[in-house]
């Protein structure tokens, strides 16, 4: 009897990944209103940064992907995640450098500047984001770093 109704408590990976987005959610509330209350937007826009993320995994636990493909995103998703994130280009733009690099650092977003030709080549790890590259002919493993964006200053 005991184990029949056991079948009705989540198990405690689902509790903790519950807790963990309530948690999450209860955070950017708070992010939100330290934001309107004057707090530097570059500070808020990190920590915003990490309790999103710290979210997604917590989704992820609690819905795990049914294939190894990842899901497409919807118009809707992309839409809201581009509001969540705000005016990010702006508030980076006016941000102390440390901060900069505080974000950079937790995107493990790799900048490095040429002063030959006066650019900026950035460049990230993709292969913590996703799972292995499969080819017609088999695996194939991903290179270690992509390039992003190559800009003039």
């Amino acid at each position: 009897m005991v184990n029949a109704q056991s079948g009705n408590q989540p198990s405690p990976a689902i509790a903790a990944a519950r807790a963990t987005i309530a948690e999450c959610d209860a955070k950017l509330e708070r992010n939100r209103a330290a934001l309107d209350a004057g707090a530097d937007p570059s500070v808020v826009a990190s920590w915003i940064a990490q309790t999103q993320a710290e979210r997604a995994r917590a989704e992820t636990d609690l819905h795990p992907p049914e294939s190894a493909a990842p899901r497409r995103m919807t118009q809707a998703e992309i839409t809201a995640l581009v509001h969540a994130l705000g005016d990010i280009a702006t508030v980076l733009r006016d941000a102390h450098p440390a901060d900069k690099a505080e974000v950079y650092q937790q995107l493990d977003l790799r900048l490095n500047y040429q002063p030959e030709t006066q650019t900026v080549r950035a460049g990230i790890d993709l292969s913590a984001h996703r799972g292995a590259m499969v080819c017609v002919r088999g695996r194939h493993d991903p290179l270690p770093h992509r390039r992003c964006y190559s800009g003039q200053l």
